[in-house]
């Protein structure tokens, strides 16, 4: 199963895989798909679809998205974020055409995941800082507590659409009063899981066996509905789930209307991205699994061009049903496998049961997950290491609760590269001296300046970022050369990486008016891709081998080499300072200085 094993992960994970995992995936599974079903009719209805497309989704692209997943923890399907952003780009498109147009996004956004795939583009991820899924984390957590607690006290939500925080502040100023018995079916739910959770922690100490606790608690709550008809009591449910499974049909592809939905698409496939991988990387961190960014990226291109042929609008890795999925043990890929077969299983058989479930049970679940997805060790942890990871995460936790849930990410990236390019631009310049030890170092407030010969050592990114620092650091020693009539400059770059034209531009000019001014200009430790740039720009050949030293295995030998050589060009003009006027001309060159 080695080489099929890695292209469908889920298949993979079966290596070891026995009874007590399959009975953890189950239990997940079934527990995520008691979520899923009232989530995934309430995002078709943002889309404007018939509920029933929303249920297609929950059953082709989870299953599809579970089998190829790098992450064992990750669901798929329809998402909050990506169902606002479908209704956006569906604006402009005629009623009678919503239905095919959100098929066809489906299957666009699908083919740019899997280009961005086959591209290995999915490995740039690893670039986006842990404090951004930190605060990512954080902030969902927040915004899944202000979506759900409404329905947990009784009350009706706003009507869907607008910004969660908005609908939050709109059902509170215009409730008339909770629904006491709602408010009791929701912190029964509360009192139910934890209770639970307490039996769990006492069984797995002596046994294996544990209670799913949240199905439990999901079921009893629908038993009580059903049993004392509390649906006549005004307390809000599921509702009727239509009995019916996706059936086959290739999309329509009107090439007017790829046109017009192309810039929404590709805005959707990496708001997708974007979206799975940042959940999947906050699983990963608790879980310690290794991902394989491409095949996440896979997962969600095939998913989504699987969907478009079942009739679904594009999907993603969701938030609350990872969380559900993770909190109720499951163990591998399958336990999605299974929480697609049983949305289908409900569609089809227990639709009636389903119905009963109440929504105030089903948002108390959520509310303690949302509470269970902040690490606190963790993010006390970033708060208090750096300023740089505690401002990424505050920003981007604030971002998701005040902005959005899909712009947050973009704005904690963009913020840590903001935060992070002006660091990586510093450039150290540190002037070098002889002593009359024989030893070559950093120089001293005391020590006397040379002013025949200066030794710099030179470190950082030689990037465009750094160019105006390096401009002025050069121009200091430029500064020192004119006041001092020196006569030679060493300058070490053995610590200087990653060169670039704007940088390398600057070294030649630099070099040029030196050898104007006839300084000699000798450069050590000179790694291969500084040497090539500068071969490249003539500045190489315009210094020559006795002035362009690279580098050699041992870390200083190449500076001696310098020393010895720019000393020869000076001669017998050394400064007064000088150690090598203690010796013998003739016995200078053997002298070798100790670092």
């Amino acid at each position: 199963m080695g080489a099929l094993g890695r292209w469908i992960p889920a298949l993979g994970s079966l290596q070891g895989y026995g009874l007590s995992s399959l009975n953890a995936d189950l239990v997940a599974g079934i527990t995520v798909a008691a979520v899923a079903l009232p989530q995934a009719m309430a995002y078709a209805t943002v889309i404007g679809l018939p509920p029933q497309y929303g249920l297609y989704t929950a059953i082709v692209i989870t299953a599809v998205g579970a089998l190829f997943d790098s992450s064992r923890q990750l669901i798929n399907g329809p998402t909050n974020a990506i169902s606002i952003a479908v209704l956006s780009a569906l604006l402009t498109v005629p009623a009678d055409a919503r239905l095919s147009g959100a098929i066809l996004l489906a299957l666009m956004v699908g083919v740019i995941q899997t280009g961005i795939t086959l591209l290995r583009l999915g490995d740039l991820t690893r670039f986006i800082s842990h404090a951004v899924i930190v605060g990512f984390t954080a902030g969902a957590a927040g915004l899944l507590i202000l979506e759900q607690l409404p329905m947990v006290v009784g009350l009706e939500p706003a009507a869907a659409g607008g910004h969660v925080l908005v609908r939050f502040v709109q059902t509170i100023a215009g409730a008339g009063g909770a629904n006491l018995i709602g408010l009791g079916l929701g912190l029964g739910t509360v009192a139910v899981v934890v209770a639970l959770r307490g039996v769990n922690a006492a069984l797995r100490r002596r046994t294996r066996l544990f209670v799913p606790e949240m199905l439990a608690a999901t079921i009893g709550a629908a038993a009580v509905v059903y049993a004392f008809d509390l649906q006549a009591a005004g307390v809000a449910v599921v509702g009727a789930v239509p009995a019916e499974l996706p059936s086959f049909a290739v999309p329509e592809v009107e090439w007017q209307r790829v046109r017009e939905l192309a810039g929404d698409a590709m805005a959707i496939a990496l708001l997708g991205l974007l979206e799975a991988i940042a959940m999947a990387k906050a699983i990963a961190a608790k879980t310690g699994q290794r991902l394989d960014m491409n095949q996440q990226c896979l997962s969600e291109g095939l998913a989504n061009i699987a969907g478009s042929f079942f009739r679904c609008f594009p999907g993603s890795g969701s938030l609350t049903r990872s969380m559900v999925n993770r909190e109720a043990g499951a163990v591998s890929q399958w336990s999605g496998v299974f929480a697609a077969a049983a949305v289908a299983v409900v569609v089809l058989l227990l639709a009636p049961y389903a119905a009963y479930i109440p929504r105030a049970s089903l948002a108390a679940i959520l509310v303690i997950i949302a509470a269970r997805m902040i690490d606190r060790r963790e993010l006390r942890y970033y708060l208090r290491t750096t300023r740089f990871d505690a401002g990424v995460v505050a920003v981007t936790a604030l971002s998701a609760v005040v902005i959005s849930i899909e712009f947050c990410i973009l704005i904690g990236i963009f913020l840590s590269f903001v935060l992070y390019v002006p660091r990586a631009a510093r450039l150290h310049l540190t002037e070098l001296v002889l002593t009359p030890q024989r030893t070559i170092r950093p120089r001293d407030e005391g020590d006397a300046l040379c002013t025949k010969m200066l030794l710099f050592n030179l470190e950082g990114e030689l990037f465009f970022g750094a160019a105006p620092e390096l401009e002025g650091l050069l121009a200091g020693v430029e500064a020192r050369v004119d006041a001092s009539g020196v006569r030679a400059v060493i300058l070490r770059c053995r610590e200087v990486r990653n060169p670039d034209a704007g940088c390398i531009r600057l070294m030649d000019d630099f070099i040029a008016r030196l050898l104007a001014r006839r300084v000699h200009i000798l450069l050590c430790g000179v790694r291969p891709a500084l040497y090539q740039a500068l071969e490249r720009t003539g500045s190489a050949a315009r210094l020559g081998d006795e002035s362009l030293l690279r580098e050699r295995p041992k870390a200083w030998t190449g500076i001696h080499d310098a020393v010895a050589r720019a000393q020869a060009r000076i001669g017998d003009a050394l400064c007064p300072t000088c150690p090598l006027r203690q010796k013998e001309p003739e016995t200078r060159e053997s002298w070798y200085y100790m670092i």
